[in-house]
């Protein structure tokens, strides 16, 4: 049965003929494999991993093109060019779809099969089909984020026709239609089921495809502007999520805590298991051991971290925050600071931080450090979360204000466990939209920082935030919310067009 299922879940390599990621076969499906129990569930936790394959994409997507990256870094930094939005028919980013095609694939084979199997326990089979169409809305929600207009595809292939694999773009509000209708299905297959599978945040739940919905209709609402009906459907989503909690921030992060309450899903790193991409925001010893934190303690001392471990070994600090994003966390009430370790060359103490500063070198991302293993280096195996209970608290103030209703009991709640014993110095006040709007950007930012959430928020608050927030990109550049596509893509198939704005 292993055999079936690493063939079934290799159909990864680029068809370029069509530019889906689809290996040619005569028998995509492999005649004789869906025929039991064993097979579904083996497949199951196979899109389970392929979706964690793409994390690394959905971070990448989902923040490097903002606000919080594109400060100094010790290593040669990663994507400066995407941080700067050079985007162009000439410098295409995740071509070919960011291949997820291949993985759709294997989801619309799992969703057209799964049904014909019977199971010892048919709330088992419908629960895991209701994770494959949230995983399914998933990827075409970040698709139609990514592209906009994206060609549609809901069967799995079966024959290869080299024609007929070819699809033109369908139009995002298509695109939309389509993620919000994989949203239904999955809410009702879960029925009023909100039991985690298995008992654990790592699979697909109810609670994450309401969270989902609650963010796709946000943008549907403000982006596709379907108005107050979306933010009205969001809201009621986003409240009716039970059973999930705001974590204290000791007990959030790291991997004795990956099994807490504010989880609502997480992509699994395991030892030995998969490599995790946080390396790169850490660091070598060699790099760092000659510098100071930022209360003028040395790098060598343990204490730097507090935990009784140095504080890098391992890694690559190839991605620095913004001097935006340091000032932005800069209050010692605020919990948040110690999102980054800031690294400077002397040990005189450098509270606040002051942009001018040269003997400032670079900065740690706390979160996700890992830990360190036997053969004495870190290793990055932190479950990292796409959806967690603040993530839904803050959704539900952003669809609160877009219906002109009071956010500051959501805000509230965030800035409490933020400022702990000073809280009442950070009260949130309602204001006007665009006061409370930017109330709420502003904690999303200091919240999510390494969870790939600032990029889509930006755009998501419509308005023109993206390009007032950015200075990256300006409004004459509005086109570039969306990725070109390759001239290699456009070669191959005569039905695809480039994305609007960036010529021929």
């Amino acid at each position: 049965m292993k055999k079936y299922i690493i063939s079934l879940l290799s159909l990864v390599l680029l068809f370029s003929a069509c530019d889906l990621d689809i290996q040619p076969q005569s028998d995509l499906t492999f005649n004789g494999f869906w025929e039991s129990e064993e097979a579904a569930r083996a497949a199951h936790v196979g899109i389970a991993a392929r979706h964690r394959d793409f994390a690394n994409t959905f971070f990448t997507m989902g923040e490097m093109r903002s606000d919080i990256w594109g400060g100094l870094t010790i290593e040669e930094p990663y994507n400066i060019e995407l941080i700067n939005n050079d985007i162009s028919i000439s410098k295409v980013y995740f071509s070919n779809w960011a291949n997820f095609y291949g993985f759709i694939h294997n989801i619309n084979d799992f969703i057209t099969n799964v049904p014909n199997i019977t199971f010892k326990n048919e709330d088992d089979k419908n629960h895991i089909l209701a994770q494959a169409y949230g995983i399914r809305a998933h990827v075409y929600y970040t698709m139609l984020r990514a592209w906009g207009d994206v060609p549609i595809s809901t069967e799995p292939l079966v024959e290869v026709d080299l024609e007929a694999l070819k699809k033109p773009r369908s139009p995002k509000e298509q695109v939309m239609d389509l993620v919000k209708s994989d949203i239904a299905k999955s809410l009702e297959l879960f029925g009023n089921s909100n039991r985690k599978w298995l008992g654990k945040n790592i699979y697909w739940s109810k609670a994450a495809t309401l969270a989902l919905k609650g963010d796709a209709y946000l943008w549907s609402g403000k982006v596709l502007g379907g108005g107050q009906p979306d933010f009205t459907e969001a809201k009621n989503a986003l409240a009716s999520i039970t059973g999930f909690e705001l974590v204290p921030y000791n007990k959030l992060w790291g991997e004795d805590n990956e099994e807490n309450n504010e989880f609502i899903f997480a992509f699994d790193y395991q030892q030995d298991q998969a490599g995790n991409y946080y390396a790169s925001f850490t660091g070598r010893i060699v790099d760092f051991n000659p510098l100071f934190d930022a209360e003028g303690v040395s790098a060598k001392d343990q204490s730097v971290l507090g935990d009784g471990v140095s504080v890098v070994a391992g890694g690559a600090n190839r991605y620095g925050p913004s001097e935006k994003t340091l000032l932005m966390l800069d209050d010692k009430n605020d919990n948040r600071y110690n999102t980054f370790i800031r690294l400077y060359t002397n040990d005189e103490g450098h509270y606040p931080y002051e942009p001018s500063d040269d003997t400032y070198k670079a900065s740690v991302l706390k979160k996700f450090l890992g830990s360190i293993y036997d053969d004495g280096q870190r290793q990055n195996y932190n479950n990292v979360p796409l959806y967690r209970y603040a993530d839904v608290v803050l959704m539900l103030a952003e669809a609160k204000n877009n219906l002109n209703e009071d956010p500051s009991a959501e805000i509230n709640a965030i800035r409490q466990r933020a400022y702990g014993d000073n809280f009442e110095d950070y009260r949130f006040v309602n204001g006007n939209q665009a006061s409370n709007r930017k109330a709420i950007l502003d904690e999303r930012l200091k919240e999510f920082i390494g969870e790939g959430k600032r990029w889509w928020d930006l755009v998501r608050a419509g308005d023109g935030i993206v390009f007032q927030e950015l200075e990256s990109l300006n409004a004459s550049e509005a086109y570039k919310i969306y990725y070109s596509i390759s001239q290699g893509m456009l070669a191959n198939d005569d039905q695809l067009t480039q994305t609007a704005g960036y010529g021929n």
